[in-house]
């Protein structure tokens, strides 16, 4: 049977406050008027999503739709509060009664008026990450589970294994096999401190955010007569950031739409990056099947980059097979081509970068419009240390600077302690690492060894004879783990191989008992082994790191302050940003795309998309740069990213480097004013000139 959508209350056009023909494209005009019963709007990037998505609650309210009777949701307060403002704006009036925000906010609208059904009162208290990681404590805590003494998942780790499990729908005992399996001998427990989590949100009248989407769901799915009384409410539902959607989610919107069927989602497959969200690409892919009779509109027109950026990241997303297909048209002028950096080393890569971040400002770009892309947090170490030499003030997003990480700060107080046994504040936080060990008895711990002056006596010594069972424990950990490190000492990579000795001890299960992100911080360990390995004397290599946080310091600014920074990003962090010139580093198939994610179903397309969304960031200039070689004057060759030599012949512009820079790796070259890199056009063979950095 064919379904009929028709449009109530309809309104003349000529009645319209905006002239929606002419401030829209044809492709946007279309979905804005012709969006009756369910449609998915594929918005590439650039093409104007967000003004599709205004334009279109205006249009409906100006048909004569009650606001009452619209649900817009988003993903962010931010993206919701700058929607309603453009609705506002575009109307000249706030359409009152009008339903927006995030998937969150609105489910806890909902559920404060049904809260009874559901066997929670009204004044239900919403947990926050912090307030579920305490309740997490107390059932740890009333199950006799000390994570001190023993290496137990801490409360961190258990509410992101609760959470992906209720989010995607998987039991359990099936996250835990899939990203913990050493875990899997104590699954019981941990399935029964989740379900005594579950039961005390219960009894104490309280929901986490996960709660606000599972009870939200229930509610549509075990009370039929509240589903159908929201589902004749809301007569039109906006879905922004559809391929960003978990399973609960789709879900709603599913139910939700059950009684009108105008449901318009809007998003971009070629951007679904966020699977270790538990976001399930599947729902914006599925939609047609899911919802019959949808109408697809495509939104291909791209105000934001240049066309030969452009050229570049259709080419590369081709390549994917699980995708509607869609082809960014270009709406800004030609400009250049983008640049393909092959340096010898991650230093030289660096370098290159921050000459070229320099001569971009020389030629008028405010440092602000720049970006630094990576793939994972450790690939912006070698970076961060030469904008350090060059005293350029840059803004780190996706986390902290890498020499101020929690894992990092670890890994140096182990060497300080091993280089200056009298060092009380490097002592104190590596005994506070130590299971069964706490700030008492780590401060009557250092009272003894401040008295040595060779680590070796130390580790030789029988202390821990003097210490309780636990504490005695935690302090043989610690033992083994410095023996480890400092018969690692040896050879022209010393200080590399103690780091390394770290990674391979019982601090790995620390790491992994306490951080979701462990393997993230296991890169960072690795990278600082890299970093290393350029130096011969642990003192010096002290004190390097330790002026690095001091420029660290110096670089804080008051919050809310906008002063003139480049930009340093995760591209999972830098997606819906844009900026004028973007550098995407260390492209090679080890760390791009990551091989964590290569292991997993469908893990290679979405690196790729990865790879895509980044490139589609920039809007003028585009440089994909990798180091040669790994390590620090090593022979282990890099292999360039599968998706760089996926990309159409004579797109790029190859900048080859003629000289190595100076041998220290740190300063930046002086050559005499001779140029130190060359760029070549793939595709013709010309080759022109850059500058060095003296001539800037």
């Amino acid at each position: 049977m064919t379904k009929t959508f028709v449009l109530q209350n309809d309104v003349p056009a000529k009645d319209f406050k905006v002239n929606y023909q002419k401030e829209l494209n044809d492709e946007q005009f279309r979905a804005v008027t012709e969006g009756e019963g369910p449609c998915l709007v594929l918005a590439g990037a650039g093409s104007g999503k967000t003004r599709t998505i205004v334009y279109r609650v205006a249009y409906l309210i100006e048909r004569g739709v009650n606001p009452e009777n619209i649900l817009l949701v988003t993903f962010t307060n931010k993206a919701a509060h700058q929607m309603l403002t453009r609705v506002e704006e575009l109307l000249g009036y706030f359409p009152s009664g009008l339903w927006g925000g995030t998937f969150h906010h609105i489910g806890n609208r909902i559920l404060r008026k049904y809260a009874k059904v559901l066997g929670f009162e009204s004044n239900f208290t919403i947990l926050d990450e912090e307030d579920a990681k305490s309740l997490l404590k107390v059932c740890l805590r009333e199950e006799d589970i000390d994570t001190k003494s023993k290496r137990f998942p801490s409360p961190a780790v258990l509410k992101e294994l609760i959470s992906f499990g209720k989010n995607s729908e998987i039991a359990l005992e099936e996250v835990i096999d899939t990203r913990h399996p050493k875990w899997l001998k104590i699954s019981d427990t941990i399935v029964k401190i989740a379900r005594r989590y579950e039961e005390k949100k219960s009894l104490t009248n309280s929901m986490d955010f996960d709660d606000l989407l599972l009870n939200w769901l229930k509610l549509l799915k075990q009370f039929p007569e509240t589903r159908d009384r929201l589902g004749a409410q809301f007569q039109y539902i906006l879905v922004d950031e559809y391929q960003d959607t978990n399973y609960l989610q789709a879900e709603i919107i599913k139910e939700l739409a059950q009684v009108h069927h105008n449901v318009l989602v809007v998003g971009d497959d070629a951007q679904s990056i966020y699977s270790f969200r538990a976001a399930d690409i599947g729902n914006i892919l599925n939609f047609p099947k899911v919802f019959e009779g949808a109408k697809i509109f495509k939104l291909e027109n791209n105000y934001r980059s240049s066309p030969e950026i452009l050229d570049v990241a259709n080419s590369v997303i081709e390549n994917n097979r699980n995708q509607f297909a869609k082809t960014l048209r270009p709406m800004l002028p030609a400009a250049v081509k983008p640049n393909l950096i092959p340096a010898n080393s991650a230093a030289q890569e660096a370098q290159f970068i921050v000459a070229q971040i320099l001569q971009l400002k020389t030629g008028g770009l405010p440092l602000n419009k720049i970006a630094v892309l990576f793939r994972a947090a450790y690939h912006s170490q070698e970076l961060e240390f030469a904008l350090t030499k060059q005293d350029i003030l840059y803004e780190y997003r996706g986390g902290v600077r890498f020499f101020e990480r929690a894992q990092v700060k670890d890994a140096l107080a182990f060497l300080k302690v091993i280089n200056n046994p009298a060092d009380e504040v490097a002592w104190l936080r590596i005994l506070n690492l130590q299971a069964g060990v706490g700030e008492a008895t780590a401060s009557k711990i250092y009272q003894v060894v401040k008295g040595y002056t060779d680590i070796k006596e130390i580790i030789a010594s029988n202390l821990g004879s003097a210490l309780g069972a636990k504490a005695g424990t935690g302090w043989q950990g610690l033992i083994g783990i410095l023996k480890k490190a400092v018969s690692s000492q040896t050879g022209p990579f010393g200080i590399a191989e103690m780091v390394r000795a770290l990674a391979k001890s019982d601090y790995r299960n620390y790491l992994e008992a306490e951080y979701p992100n462990w393997q993230d911080r296991l890169d960072d360990l690795e990278q600082l082994a890299v970093f290393s390995e350029r130096y011969e004397d642990l003192t010096v290599f002290l004190s390097e790191m330790s002026l690095q946080e001091s420029f660290a310091l110096g670089q804080e600014r008051p919050s809310g302050h906008d002063d003139n920074r480049i930009v340093l990003s995760t591209i999972h962090q830098a997606k819906g940003l844009e900026w004028q010139a973007v550098f995407v580093i260390n492209l090679v198939d080890t760390a791009f795309p990551n091989q964590r994610a290569m292991s997993e179903e469908g893990g290679l397309e979405e690196e790729r998309r990865l790879f895509y969304v980044a490139i589609t960031r920039a809007q003028k200039h585009l440089y994909l740069s990798y180091p040669l070689m790994g390590g620090y004057n090593s022979f282990n060759l890099n292999t360039p990213s599968k998706f760089i030599t996926e990309i159409e012949e004579g797109l790029l512009e190859e900048v080859k480097l003629l000289e190595k820079f100076r041998s220290s790796g740190f300063a930046l070259p002086s050559n005499g004013g001779q140029n130190i890199w060359q760029r070549k056009d793939l595709n013709d063979g010309n080759v022109s000139y850059l500058p060095d950095l003296d001539s800037l």
